[in-house]
């Protein structure tokens, strides 16, 4: 839920299909518990930095204070009408 990653054309109330995954390549969309709290949003990696970013300027990206794990990628998304 929430539009965090409305940008990303993933709405709220969309339903996903996730890939189970403990590691991410710098700009995919995955599901991740930053410091723990489960979230979706783009993974972002620069060196040994990793952060989340929303596809929503009204929000601020996450960068972890102590712990970012990642649990899934994102592979596709389901609308209901």
């Amino acid at each position: 839920d929430g539009d965090s990653m409305i940008d990303a054309h993933i709405e709220d109330g969309d339903m996903v299909i996730a890939e189970r995954a403990n590691t991410a390549k710098d700009g995919q969309i995955v599901i991740a518990q930053v410091d723990g709290e489960c979230t979706m949003k783009y993974f972002r990696q620069v060196g040994s930095k990793a952060w989340l970013e929303p596809a929503n300027k009204n929000f601020s990206p996450i960068f972890p204070e102590n712990d970012l794990q990642i649990i899934a990628i994102i592979k596709g998304v389901v609308r209901k009408y």
